[in-house]
């Protein structure tokens, strides 16, 4: 008997390395996202300059990030984007698409709603300059499961109608933009508000782990398999609450745990 309805995720043409560097940038579950990876000692760039929630705010920071960009540090090959919603906020002043309003008064912006071929306009021009600056870069795009009651929910659901179309158009003109069904899992997979933090609007801390490990079965490699499980003992010993820290026996645990972690970085960085 079936109690749930597993969302099927193709197997990709690239997978995750050990240790190797992921770029996020989206909206705050993109931020939840990157810190997951960080707990498994991933190098994540997430939200740079701040989260970012629809399709031109995401090729903003990434045009951004690229030009910023130093001779000894090249963009990830892996960047995941996750989108939250098609509205936008414009400048009256100006007629630009504001990143973030800063508290400015409402009056002074005017909102707007992209439509599907205006987000996958942005989206093609962030992912063409991410494969200006790294040849081989995989982009994986999602669409982030939180609801945004401000709009109303029938709103909030054609926003992610809209974002789900054209994340669906960008990586079917796009060799190297794979679409990943992190709205689908919670929608289909996780469907019950339990997977809900209080407000019934962020996902929880189970959900994003629940993701995280949808996420780690189809994208990491062999070998980054194996150092998440050879991670594991160490990144809970390090995560231990001792009653007394600052006794000898603690300090003797903690300095062997330090050197078993140093012991696994070194077996695992080229």
């Amino acid at each position: 008997m079936e109690f749930t309805t597993p969302v099927d995720i193709p197997r990709p043409a690239f997978l995750i390395e050990p240790l190797e560097e992921l770029f996020f940038v989206g909206s705050c579950f993109a931020d939840s996202m990157g810190k997951r990876f960080e707990e498994e000692r991933f190098p994540v760039v997430a939200n740079p300059f701040g989260v970012m929630y629809n399709p031109a705010s995401v090729l903003h920071t990434i045009q951004r990030y690229a030009n910023e960009l130093t001779d000894g540090h090249a963009m990830p090959r892996i960047v995941i984007v996750t989108l939250g919603t098609n509205h936008v906020y414009r400048l009256k002043q100006t007629g630009e698409i504001v990143d973030n309003c800063q508290k400015r008064p409402q009056q002074l912006f005017n909102e707007e709603q992209l439509s599907v071929q205006q987000c996958v306009d942005y989206l093609s021009m962030a992912v063409d300059t991410i494969l200006q600056h790294r040849a081989d870069a995989q982009v994986l795009v999602t669409v982030s499961p939180l609801r945004y009651a401000k709009y109303g929910f029938h709103q909030s659901q054609l926003a992610k109608a809209t974002l789900l179309l054209a994340a669906d158009a960008l990586a079917n003109s796009h060799q190297s933009v794979t679409y990943f069904p992190a709205y689908e899992i919670v929608m289909d997979e996780l469907r019950d508000y339990r997977f809900y933090q209080p407000d019934m609007i962020h996902p929880s801390q189970q959900t994003v782990e629940y993701i995280w490990q949808r996420f780690a079965e189809v994208y990491l490699s062999p070998l980054a398999k194996q150092f998440v499980k050879d991670w594991k003992p160490i990144k809970e010993a390090l995560h231990h609450k001792p009653f007394h820290p600052e006794s000898n026996d603690y300090q003797s645990f903690l300095a062997q745990t330090k050197e078993k972690e140093k012991q696994l970085l070194a077996r695992y960085i080229i």
